[in-house]
């Protein structure tokens, strides 16, 4: 009873399909869970797994259209749909599932370069999905991905791969380099236009307020000297100048001709009162300075004697003769024997 209990009662699995054979031939399938079948004449041959599976494929030597070697690994994900089908369809599922990869593989790559074969791993997985699935619909299996895991390549094609990719890389960053010195170059010289534009406004308004001061500098001078040389002349001819002024001014003008380091030779006339003489009859015969001023001798305004503190016009008349006295003698003290005269109207040292 209990050989006979154990071989009536089965017990399958979430996700397995069980099937059963009765004398060798295909009887049913079994389900998940609690299952009846007779004992002894009835049997489980095969237990499939229902679930999705991922089977990965060792690398595969391919050949491309340019006649270069490559190593391609694979990797399968597929779900037996129809357990009979996989089970009495093929005698080994995966492994056909695995042969039939590689002949597609090679088929689909064979038509394909090197750079088109590296560019272009989405074309072959889409392809190679389409030609797996429509191939293993009759064993009851459903090829639900192919991933393409790596592309090997000769050594030799990595190293030039290596050094065209390093070439590249250096001639875009030759490019890039490039570009940006342009770019830097365009805005420094727009920055040095710019600068030299609003340099060049600068000096210009500079030049224009610099030019309109000095005009406005120029008016103002010349406005003062006109009328300082209208005062000056508008008193001199109030103060009605004599020969004696002038002898009094040239007196004055004397010690300034020896002043400087470069005057070393000055001339004193050997007679100062005659050469005053002379610059009196010399003087009188100026247009418009008399030898004699008939009227009073004013040279400065009521308000300015009284700045000054000078009671009458002939004080400072007397005053200003007392003045040229004295001159007269200083001058014909510096022209005292002692001194080498040279001859009258000569040059002393």
């Amino acid at each position: 009873m209990v050989v006979a209990v154990s071989k009536t009662v089965k017990i399958v699995p979430q996700a397995r399909a069980g099937i059963v054979e009765r004398f060798g031939k295909y009887k049913g399938t079994l389900t998940p869970g609690l299952n009846f079948i007779f004992p002894f004449v009835d049997k489980v041959r095969y237990l499939i797994d229902m679930r999705e599976q991922v089977v990965s494929f060792p690398p595969s030597q391919v050949i491309t259209e340019d006649n270069l070697n490559l190593s391609i690994d694979s990797v399968i994900y597929f779900q037996v749909n129809d357990p009979v089908a996989a089970t009495y369809e093929i005698a080994n599922y995966i492994q056909g599932v695995e042969q039939l990869t590689l002949t597609t593989l090679r088929n689909i790559v064979g038509g394909m370069d090197l750079e088109q074969t590296l560019t272009s791993r989405e074309e072959i997985n889409t392809s190679l999905s389409m030609v797996l699935d429509e191939a293993t619909s009759r064993w009851g299996i459903k090829v639900k991905r192919v991933e393409i895991k790596g592309i090997d390549p000769p050594p030799s094609i990595q190293d030039s791969m290596e050094k065209q990719m390093r070439a590249d890389r250096d001639k875009r960053a030759a490019i890039l380099q490039a570009e940006g010195q342009r770019q830097a170059a365009i805005l420094t010289a727009e920055g040095n236009k710019q600068s030299a534009i609003l340099n060049a406004e600068g000096d210009r308004e500079s030049q224009i307020l610099r030019a309109q001061a000095d005009r406005e500098a120029a008016i103002l001078r010349a406005q003062g000297e006109g009328q300082a040389i209208q005062t000056v002349f508008q008193a001199i001819h109030d103060g009605r100048p004599d020969q004696s002024l002038l002898a009094y001014q040239y007196l004055q003008m004397m010690p300034k001709i020896a002043e400087g380091d470069a005057n070393k030779v000055w001339i004193v006339p050997s007679e100062i009162g005659k050469a005053l003489e002379g610059l009196g009859s010399t003087m009188n015969s100026l247009q418009g300075i008399p030898d004699n001023v008939e009227g009073p001798r004013v040279r400065v305004s009521t308000e300015a004697q009284d700045v000054l503190g000078v009671d009458t016009a002939s004080e400072t008349l007397s005053s200003a003769h007392e003045d040229v006295q004295r001159a007269i003698a200083e001058a014909e003290r510096a022209a005292n024997p002692g001194k080498k005269d040279v001859g009258k109207g000569g040059s002393q040292d």
